[in-house]
């Protein structure tokens, strides 16, 4: 079980805190100290789809030009990983986004 995100995101320390409070044995992904690949986000696109996987309440998508905003591309994703919510669990059966107890209990 791998979980991707940015160490000092609230959400991803409420989901760390889950996993490791129940045991749950997973690797954490810093994107920004280990960039996700093009192989890795292609996974998240075809699970999930560019709606589920852009954070468009992020401070860097608030950043971007209303170009980029309205041509989001694979590219500038991988050079700008914090556009991506968070976490993103991958488990041997599912991607997840974000967190919320609720979604999680299953792991259990």
């Amino acid at each position: 079980m791998k979980l991707y995100g940015i160490k000092n995101c609230d959400t991803v320390k409420k989901a760390r805190k889950f996993l490791e409070l129940h045991k749950i044995k997973f690797e954490f992904i810093d994107f920004r100290e280990q960039p996700i690949d093009k192989a890795t986000l292609q996974g998240f696109l075809d699970e999930l789809g560019w709606d589920k996987v852009i954070n468009k309440r992020s401070a860097t998508y608030r950043n971007l030009t209303d170009s980029q905003k309205s041509n989001i591309t694979f590219e500038l994703t991988l050079k700008n990983p914090t556009l991506i919510k968070r976490p993103v669990l991958v488990t041997d059966s599912d991607i997840r986004v974000g967190f919320s107890e609720k979604s999680y209990l299953d792991l259990i």
